[in-house]
């Protein structure tokens, strides 16, 4: 098991945007769906958004229309554009490999990555 690598979280001001960055082996991007959540303090994590190896995609309701999941064969890499943040969306962001059941559930990943903090400002 090798944990993925989260990268890319900052501070931006509310209406900024972020690229957030999950790096995989290559063995896990060739064969696993990856999910993305986040962990706001005092809070549960929550599922954000989800890709196929065919790239398709599902995404919580809160991101509709202001998150976009990609992935890049190239750099073994998925990536979660973040526009349109608001200070709502202040949160530890996650990405893990998809190995069983529901995309929606925490326990249907492994090889959690230490995560990225993400932090909007009013």
């Amino acid at each position: 098991q090798v944990p993925l690598v989260e990268s890319g979280g900052g501070l931006a001001q509310a209406g900024g945007s972020l690229r957030l960055s999950c790096t995989a082996s290559e063995h896990t991007f060739d064969n696993y769906a990856i999910g993305w959540f986040r962990q706001a303090p005092g809070k549960e994590r929550e599922f954000v958004a989800w890709i196929t190896l065919m790239s398709t995609f599902t995404y919580a309701d809160f991101a509709k229309g202001r998150f976009t999941v990609s992935r890049d064969k190239a750099k073994n890499t998925v990536y979660l554009q973040l526009d349109n943040l608001k200070p709502e969306d202040t949160a530890v962001y996650y990405c893990a490999k998809h190995s069983r059941g529901s995309a929606f559930y925490l326990s249907s990943y492994d090889d959690w990555g230490q995560g990225t903090q993400v932090t909007v400002s009013s």
